[in-house]
C-alpha cells in the first residue's frame, strides 16, 4: 500500500474486556505496521479499575508513538442489550479522554464505512476485511485476534478518510 499523507495513524477497536489497537506509519510513500495488539481487563475487577487499565495502556501507546490522528470505531449496540451499550460507552469515554489529553485528533468511523474503505463493501465479513488488511499491509500470516485485525483496518480507514479529506480541501482551494 502506498501513502501520500505522512504521519502515524492509530486505529482502535473499542471494548471494555478487549480493545484492539493498531499503529501504522506512513512515510516515503509506504505504510508500515509499527505496533498492534490488545488491551485486556479482567471481568473480576471493578469497573473503575478496568477503565483505568484501558486509559493507562492506551496512554502508553499514544505517548510512545505520537499519532497524528486516532480512528475509533463507532459503537453499534442493539436495543436488546442496553447493559452492553453502557459498558461500551464507558470504554469509549476513556479512549476519547486519552485522545484529548494527548492532543490527538479523533475520527469516529462506523463499521460500515471502515468495511467500505477497506474492501469496497460496507457489509463485508470479518474474513474479507482481515484478508484485505493483510493484503494492503503485506502480512502473510493470519492476524489474531480479530480485535487486532479490526484495529488495523480502522487505522487504514482513518488514513484513507484523512487523505480523501485533504484531497477534497486541495481541490476546493484550486477551483477558486
Amino acid at each position: 500500500m502506498t501513502c501520500e499523507s505522512e504521519g502515524i495513524y492509530l486505529g482502535i477497536d473499542p471494548g471494555l474486556g478487549t480493545t484492539g489497537y493498531g499503529v501504522l506509519e506512513c512515510h516515503s510513500g509506504k505504510i508500515e505496521v509499527l505496533d498492534a495488539g490488545i488491551i485486556c481487563s479482567s471481568v473480576k475487577d471493578p469497573l473503575p479499575a478496568r477503565l483505568n487499565e484501558l486509559y493507562s495502556r492506551l496512554s502508553e501507546v499514544i505517548a510512545e508513538f505520537s499519532p497524528i490522528v486516532m480512528g475509533l470505531e463507532e459503537v453499534f449496540s442493539h436495543y436488546r442489550h442496553p447493559a452492553t451499550a453502557i459498558k461500551m460507552a464507558h470504554a469509549r469515554g476513556v479512549l476519547c479522554l486519552a485522545c484529548e489529553r494527548y492532543d490527538v485528533k479523533l475520527v469516529s468511523l462506523p463499521a460500515t464505512v471502515v468495511k467500505k474503505l477497506i474492501t469496497g463493501n460496507g457489509r463485508a465479513g470479518k474474513e474479507q476485511v482481515s484478508g484485505m488488511v493483510r493484503h494492503l499491509l503485506g502480512i502473510q500470516e493470519p492476524i489474531s485476534p480479530d480485535d487486532v485485525s479490526d484495529a488495523l483496518a480502522i487505522a487504514i480507514a482513518v488514513y484513507e478518510s484523512e487523505r480523501h479529506a485533504g484531497q477534497h480541501q486541495r481541490n476546493r482551494r484550486s477551483s477558486r
